[in-house]
């Protein structure tokens, strides 16, 4: 923590004079994520809050501009100096602003008066394979289900921001890959050798317990790893982490140390962005849109409770009736994942989109139809309500359905929602309707390109 001078005594200055001080002292901050914390006279901390760049958000309070809102503007008339903690990233920030505001309990801090209407962090520990999810009802009240996974579970919370929370999350699931589905497992269970790994496992944010792909030892070892990254600052889980390293390596257990060692490497690299290593594709990711306010915004349209982390478009090609076939693109958290990429050469009709997205439609989803695999939150299909209303036809065959479907007309740009008879019209500018066109988009370049692929072919072929 950043020592704090000594302030003048209370009452000595006027309270521009008081504020102009905290402004000036706010602009000289290390340009650093941390937490900041306001004090009273007494010294007293009344209230606790975050920061991506300290100086930006702390010198923001002390603006003569500045307006809190009715209950925390009061906080202007009391506080009389600040201290800061530095952190080395944003989730950090969010993990130490949430154990001091749990501990001081100060005064302004008024939105954890109602623990239920805060998020809540789970560690499942009674199951095999730990789950994590996030919940805003800590005791599992009226829940029967909820209330038996909490049962031994580790509860972390409350937090104040159940964004902040996830994106924390899933920064720490790139590290320790543990899972956050809602899947039974059992070790060693037989249906577990012919189960598909959901898209987690390709992008390599999840070990695949559910495909008996990692022993429940080991798995469990990374979920106690994580708990200790939610209890501790990140330079003493990494000082821990390179002693049971070090352990591994002397009892020449070489497999482990080195996973160990990667996940030492991974959380030295946690605020870094993403990168052609991690799969994502740069080259392609969508120019002018910000893919998580994009995903939040199409969230809000289509009513999910759930964020949306997988999203996959379908559409179908062909020119006069020959060589008809399809493709199904596939952005996790809004980047474009080309590992998932398909292409479908349409077997049964040559010159019928209905058919032809029934056809992909049913080869695409069967395994998740069948239960061995998990549906993406939302699957986009190129088209109107005739090509919404075929892609549910084929899902109908399957005994499981998929979570949401919807589809994008062109020209109009209307989102036609599975069950919905009248379209969403949104704004042209609106970020979810954009993130939805680029997929729409790139499904049809894919297409595009599959279909031409075959027709040259068959071109010289003929020659």
């Amino acid at each position: 923590m950043l020592p704090s001078d000594t302030p003048p005594p209370w009452g000595s200055e006027t309270d521009d004079q008081r504020l102009q001080r905290l402004s000036k002292k706010a602009r000289a901050l290390p340009q650093r994520p941390g937490v900041y914390l306001m004090k009273d006279a007494k010294g007293v901390v009344v209230y606790v809050g975050k920061a991506a760049t300290l100086p930006d958000r702390v010198s923001s309070y002390f603006v003569p501009s500045a307006d809190l809102g009715f209950k925390k503007q009061p906080l202007l008339d009391v506080v009389h100096d600040f201290d800061v903690l530095l952190c080395e990233g944003e989730w950090e920030a969010l993990l130490a602003e949430n154990r001091l505001i749990k501990d001081i309990r100060p005064r302004f801090n008024v939105r954890l008066m109602d623990d239920k209407t805060f998020p809540y962090l789970v560690v499942t520990m009674r199951e095999e394979f730990p789950r994590v999810f996030v919940t805003r009802n800590p005791t599992g009240a009226g829940d029967a289900e909820l209330a038996q996974l909490l049962k031994g579970a580790r509860v972390f919370g409350p937090f104040t921001n159940a964004g902040a929370l996830r994106d924390a999350v899933s920064v720490l699931q790139r590290v320790f890959r543990f899972r956050t589905c809602s899947l039974d497992i059992v070790e060693n269970d037989e249906k577990n050798r012919h189960f598909r790994p959901c898209l987690l496992y390709n992008i390599g944010q999840c070990t695949a317990p559910c495909a008996n792909r990692i022993p429940s030892e080991q798995y469990r070892a990374d979920v106690e790893r994580f708990c200790r990254v939610l209890e501790s600052r990140r330079s003493v889980i990494l000082r821990e982490m390179r002693e049971e390293m070090t352990q591994a390596a002397t009892d020449m257990k070489f497999e482990r140390a080195a996973v160990i060692r990667d996940q030492i490497r991974s959380i030295e690299k946690l605020d870094e962005r993403g990168s052609r290593d991690m799969g994502w594709q740069p080259e392609t990711e969508i120019g002018h849109i910000d893919p998580e306010k994009g995903l939040k915004s199409l969230q809000k349209t289509l009513g999910l409770e759930e964020p949306i982390r997988c999203l996959e478009a379908i559409d179908i090609a062909h020119l006069q009736g020959g060589e008809t076939v399809g493709s199904k693109v596939c952005f996790v958290d809004g980047k474009p994942l080309k590992s998932e990429y398909r292409r479908y050469r349409i077997r049964t009709v040559e010159n019928n989109d209905y058919m032809a997205i029934r056809e992909v439609v049913s080869r695409r989803y069967r395994e998740a139809g069948a239960g061995h695999e998990l549906y993406p939150e939302v699957i986009l299909i190129d088209g109107g309500l005739g090509q919404l209303h075929a892609a549910l036809e084929a899902f109908d065959q399957l005994d499981i359905k998929p979570p949401m479907v919807i589809s994008l007309a062109k020209k109009e740009e209307l989102i036609y929602v599975q069950r919905e008879s009248k379209p969403i019209k949104l704004g042209r500018d609106n970020l979810g309707l954009r993130l939805c066109q680029a997929i729409r988009d790139e499904a049809h370049r894919f297409a595009q390109h599959y279909h031409h692929v075959l027709r040259r072919k068959r071109t010289f072929e003929e020659e």
